[in-house]
This record gives structure tokens, C-alpha cells and sequence, in this order.
């Protein structure tokens, strides 16, 4: 992949789409309402966040471009939230219309228990008012000359009507710049007039007419879609399966999805729009940028929640030469980011540590125990210094970046972090673990770090060994130190 992601810094996008502010209730379920048999939720804290074409502007920034947003929200409180939102994150905000008498799209997700109970939505399908959609139009025309790429997010909340849209392609095209879609509906003819359209495998099966169920039908699919909308380019996303690319006279253009443990999908649309068009505003040919918005996509549905992806995640995914690390394993400054964000969703956490120098049955148990404790499952690893320390020379047998490429190979692990010994404390601050576990060959005393762990609300649990194993063991007897 030919692909300078430092270049995305230099990029400015134009995002337009229909603007969504996420509510995130969080609390405990007690007790089965006397009124009606369902279950009463005390809620504990909220929290917000920017949904539908805000969440493709979050993942712009989280990658370093420079974004111009432009949609429609209403004069409450809840526009307000989302402007300042935007503005925390230093987009430009002239293209945000406040329409009187339209409710800012809101979708209020209720989660106790650590489960989704319920989701609320409030908002309107009505189209934008002629006004609104002529002063839109007009800021878009504006904007359009200064920017490398449009991006339009269409949720069918009434914004990316036929006529936006034929005002926004005629612009574009007169300044040379293309226009990436991400579509909503059954019919696509009002895309007709844009460089590249990009359904999910879903989208573009109601859209044709044609059930898709093997490359064939794929393949008809996408020439039906060709004959009534009139497209540069049409990317069809097609979950585990990858994405391909068709365009007018050539061969379809596959890219293959990688194996990864799948935890939520909502929002891997957005970061395939985002990335995409990053990819091609730094000069990136199409099919290049593909190939790395799948790989972004790859990431981003390996995460709790809607999510966006660092930079730092691309460039270890994208090494090609055998060196790079797993996307499961994140560094010590990157955690606190991270952590935030699952908290933030009500995720329990728990926490492993240890050296793990040659992996053996009684590790497996410990992180597979580990894991049905809760949600998320860190382990953390010993570096080559922390390990040499404490298990003597000629150790470890396994270096660090082969023991996370190791650990990371496991369905049960989430994410895997290296730290010294001396950062123990700092790891369990930064990361403040529901649940830290350790092998019942350990007493409750003799956990390093029980003290802190517990003051911060959490707990330590001790897995039983049932089998008399250890790393320096079986060591020892390669070595020829113990004999059976």
C-alpha cells in the first residue's frame, strides 16, 4: 500500500450529513417495575457523543485531517451540545445550520448491567426546509473550492435530499473535487452524478432488486445499480467478506477482510468513509485507499462501541514486512484514550499480569477464567528488562514482541500492553480494573498492587490452578536443569 498516512494532516474535508447526538444512560437494574413487568433502571451517570455524520467528523480528526462540517440541527439544548462538541474538536461550524422548529436527531441508548436494555430515538424524516437547504446549499458551494474531498453521510433524516445533492455534484464537479457517498434507502438515483457510492452488501441488495448470496449475485447486483444510477465508482462493503470495487468496463477490484474477534460493528460505515476519503485527498489511488479502509474497518469492529482509529493503529496494521505488532497490543500512552472510552460505555474491565515467558496450559485456563469475569480482558506483560530481573539470566527464553504476538493469537485477550515492573501502580491507575487476577499459586497478600486496585473500587480474584505447570519449569527442562 503506497500510503503516506502523515499526509492526512495536510488533508481539509467537506462533511456533509445528517448530524446526531448519541445519549448514553448508565445504571443498575434492581428490581421489576410494580406499574408493568419491566425492569427499573436507577441511572448512575450519562454521557454523549457525536453520532451519524458526527462520528465521521470525530474520525477525520482522530486521524489528523481538518474537517468543515455542514448539516442541519435545532435551537435546543441538544444542538448546542453537539456545536460545542464540534468545536472542542476544532471544526469549522459555519456549515451548521440551526433550523427553527426541528428536534436535533437524538438516539438514547439505556445500558444496565453492563447490557443494552433499550434504545430511544427522537427525531424527524422531514425534509429540510427550502431555506434552509438554499442557505446549506450556498455555504457548500462556498466551501467547496477550499477543500480536497466531500464526503456526504446520508441517514435518511431528511438532510441529503435530491436537491442538495444535485446542487453539491454540479459544485464539485465544476471545481474538479470528488464527492464519496455513503448511501441510505431503497433508491439510489438521487446518487446519480457522484465519483464513488459505497452501500453495505445489505444496502445495495434492496437498492437492485437482487438477493445477494455468492459473488454471482453480487456481481449482478452492482450492474443493476449501474444502470439506473449514473456513478464513477461503486463500493460494495460486504462485512467478514471484505469489500470490492466496480467501475464501468473493468474487472471487480476484491479486498479481503482479516480474521478478527468482531465486538460491535455500528460505526465501521463512518470510519470507511473517513479513511477513504483521507486516503484519496493525500493522493492515494482508489484502490489503495480501499485496501486501507478495510483495514480501518478491520480495527474499528474490534472495539466496544462505536470507535475511531489512531493513527498509530493504522500504521501497525498496514506493516506488511512481518515486524508489526498485533492491533491488540497498545502502548502505554494510548490507554488512557482508550480506557476512557470503555469506561465511558459501562465496560467491566479486568486486568492480568505477568511475565508469560513460554505460553503453557495453566496460562490458557488463567485468561480464559479471566475473561468470563467481565467484558474486556487486558493482559499485561513484563518487558525483556522487568523479566530478566525477576526470573534471572538468560531470560526471558521469548522476547516481548514475540510474547504479544503470542497472547494477542487468543480469542479470550483483548488487548496486550508491555510495561516495566516499576509501572505496575501507574498501569493499574490508568486503567483502574473492576477485576485483577491472578493464579491461586498466589495468596491475596502477595498481589502486588491489591492495595490500589481495591481503593479504586475494584477487586482481586484468584484463579484456581488445578495443574502443576510453569513457565520456568518447563524452561528448566529443555534445558536440561530437571529431569522428569
Amino acid at each position: 500500500m503506497l500510503i503516506d498516512i502523515s499526509k492526512f494532516d495536510q488533508c481539509h474535508l467537506l462533511v456533509v450529513g445528517d448530524l446526531m447526538l448519541d445519549e448514553y444512560l448508565w445504571g443498575d437494574v434492581d428490581r421489576i417495575s410494580p406499574e408493568a413487568p419491566v425492569q427499573v433502571v436507577s441511572v448512575q451517570k450519562e454521557d454523549y457523543a457525536m453520532g451519524g455524520a458526527g462520528n465521521v467528523v470525530n474520525n477525520v480528526v482522530a486521524l489528523g485531517g481538518k474537517v468543515s462540517a455542514a448539516g442541519v440541527i435545532g435551537t435546543g439544548r441538544n444542538g448546542q451540545l453537539l456545536l460545542d462538541m464540534f468545536n472542542g474538536l476544532g471544526v469549522n461550524t459555519e456549515g451548521i445550520i440551526k433550523e427553527p422548529g426541528r428536534a436535533t436527531t437524538q438516539k438514547t441508548r439505556i445500558i444496565a448491567a453492563n447490557q443494552h436494555v433499550l434504545r430511544i430515538d427522537r427525531e424527524t424524516k422531514q425534509d429540510i426546509s427550502a431555506s434552509t437547504l438554499d442557505n446549506l446549499a450556498r455555504f457548500i458551494e462556498k466551501k467547496i473550492p477550499d477543500v480536497d474531498l466531500v464526503l456526504i453521510s446520508d441517514y435518511g433524516k431528511g438532510l441529503i435530499t435530491k436537491n442538495l445533492l444535485s446542487r453539491v455534484i454540479v459544485s464539485a464537479k465544476k471545481h474538479n473535487k470528488l464527492t464519496v457517498v455513503d448511501p441510505k434507502g431503497l433508491d439510489f438515483s438521487k446518487y446519480s452524478g457522484v465519483s464513488l457510492l459505497t452501500p453495505n452488501k445489505k444496502e445495495a441488495a434492496l437498492a437492485s432488486g437482487v438477493e445477494i448470496n455468492d459473488q454471482p449475485s453480487l456481481e449482478r447486483a452492482a450492474g443493476k445499480i449501474f444502470e439506473n444510477v449514473s456513478l464513477g465508482k461503486l463500493l460494495i462493503t460486504c462485512g467478514k467478506d471484505g469489500m470490492v470495487l466496480f467501475e464501468p468496463d473493468k474487472a471487480p477490484f476484491h479486498v479481503r477482510a482479516e480474521a478478527r474477534q468482531v465486538f460491535d460493528v455500528s460505526g465501521a460505515g463512518d470510519t470507511v468513509l473517513s479513511v477513504l476519503g483521507l486516503s484519496v485527498a493525500s493522493g492515494a489511488s482508489v484502490q489503495d485507499s480501499i485496501t486501507i479502509a478495510n483495514t480501518a474497518a478491520g480495527i474499528v469492529v474490534g472495539k466496544v462501541g462505536t470507535a475511531t482509529v489512531s493513527k498509530q493503529e493504522l500504521l501497525l496494521a498496514m506493516r506488511t514486512d512481518g515486524h508489526g505488532l498485533p492491533t491488540k497490543y497498545k502502548d502505554l500512552s494510548e490507554l488512557p484514550a482508550l480506557i476512557k472510552d470503555l469506561k465511558r460505555k459501562g465496560t467491566r474491565l479486568v486486568l492480568t499480569n505477568g511475565c508469560f515467558d513460554l505460553l503453557h496450559a495453566g496460562h490458557i485456563m488463567l485468561f480464559s477464567a479471566s475473561k468470563h469475569m467481565g467484558d474486556i480482558l487486558i493482559v499485561a506483560i513484563d518487558d525483556d528488562e522487568s523479566v530478566k530481573t525477576l526470573k534471572g539470566p538468560g531470560r526471558p527464553v521469548i522476547n516481548a514482541k514475540e510474547r504479544v504476538r503470542i497472547i494477542s493469537a487468543l480469542d479470550a485477550v483483548d488487548y496486550v500492553v508491555v510495561f516495566s515492573s516499576k509501572e505496575l501502580i501507574r498501569l493499574i491507575e490508568i486503567i483502574q480494573p473492576d477485576i485483577l487476577t491472578k493464579g491461586s499459586n498466589y495468596t491475596t497478600t502477595q498481589v502486588f498492587g491489591r492495595e490500589h486496585v481495591e481503593a479504586l473500587g475494584g477487586q482481586v480474584v484468584l484463579i484456581p490452578v488445578t495443574e502443576d505447570v510453569s513457565s520456568t519449569r518447563i524452561i528448566d527442562t529443555i534445558k536440561g536443569g530437571v529431569k522428569d
